[in-house]
């Protein structure tokens, strides 16, 4: 009963028939699972279009599992969803088929809450008598990709920061 695993592919953004082939359920069933899980909640572009992230699909990938091979209910599934995410404090880092875990990748602890911050507000960093030594390392491939990909989620991140304060 078990299904194949599915690649995700490197995208910001999916479109909901995207979604709908990567989880393998119809649109109006996406549709349906958003309204009973919060946790799966794609953005709206302009034009009113459903934009899910990666995560959005992995969610309702994992919501298809708890339903479909391990068959929850859905009040079930809920319920697992919300603790296994609440559980998980720790970033997880998710690598290609061909990549390994490098060294560089560590552990990271969930930061605390910061208030009161304004988007806007430039930092400003005091000139430090102390020389910071840094290594230059020449990046290969898979680990320009990753920064790369990184990046464009910090923007994305940024971005989303903005929209809801504004």
């Amino acid at each position: 009963m078990g299904y194949a695993a599915v690649s995700i592919p490197e995208k910001i953004f999916f479109k909901i028939g995207e979604v709908c082939d990567l989880v393998g359920v119809q649109a109006h069933v996406l549709r349906y699972w958003e309204t009973e899980f919060p946790m799966l909640s794609p953005q709206k572009n302009r034009s009113g279009q459903r934009s899910y992230r990666r995560r959005d699909v992995e969610i309702a990938l994992r919501i298809k599992e708890l339903l479909y091979e391990d068959l929850y209910t859905i009040a079930g599934a809920k319920k697992k969803l919300q603790n296994e995410m609440r559980d998980s404090s720790r970033l997880k880092i998710v690598h290609s088929e061909n990549t390994k875990k490098e060294s560089f990748l560590k552990e990271v602890k969930r930061a605390e809450p910061v208030e009161d911050v304004e988007l806007d507000d430039e930092i400003e960093f005091e000139d430090s008598e102390e020389s910071v030594e840094t290594e230059v390392t020449e990046l290969d491939e898979d680990r320009r990709e990753a920064l790369v990909s990184l990046t464009e989620q910090l923007l994305e991140l940024r971005e989303l920061l903005r929209k809801k304060n504004v």
